[in-house]
């Protein structure tokens, strides 16, 4: 008996991957803060005053941490939806003729992917949506030919 055949093979193999992504992300933070502190390092040893340092540390930070603009983050969200509707239509349309071609009923699988679709989809909908009401609370009318 071969060791893929079981049918423990995917949920070990995700909870893998899972955890592995897990470890790379704390991995990947340590590592950057441990680059700071040698960038701090190798900046005193050439004498910068810590003062400077400290300074020029804050500025990376503030220029990392960004503000998004709403209209971007709205365009992304109505973008999002409409992907992940239609893919859903699509799935659910081809689901419907694969199980009226092949009559077997367990092509209706195809179906329940492209509900998923639908359902996220609808999600990301609501949420531009919310975010459109929003942002209209704050002066900013949006219309949908302007945030394309």
């Amino acid at each position: 008996m071969n060791a893929f055949d079981s049918p423990f093979v995917v949920p070990v193999a995700g909870c893998v991957m899972i955890l592995g992504l897990g470890v790379a992300g704390i991995y990947s933070e340590i590592r950057n803060k441990e680059l700071r502190s040698q960038e701090r390092v190798a900046m005193l040893q050439r004498g910068v005053p810590l003062a400077d340092i400290e300074r020029m540390m804050v500025q990376n930070v503030e220029n990392e941490k960004r503000v998004r603009d709403p209209l971007r983050s709205l365009a992304i969200a109505r973008r999002t939806a409409m992907v992940l509707l239609s893919a859903g239509v699509g799935l659910v349309a081809f689901g419907v003729m694969l199980d009226l071609i092949l009559q077997v009923r367990e092509t209706l699988v195809v179906c329940g992917v492209g509900v998923i679709n639908l359902c996220i989809g609808l999600g990301f909908l609501i949420d531009y949506n919310m975010q459109k009401r929003e942002l209209s609370r704050f002066g900013m009318e949006v219309d949908s030919e302007a945030s394309l």
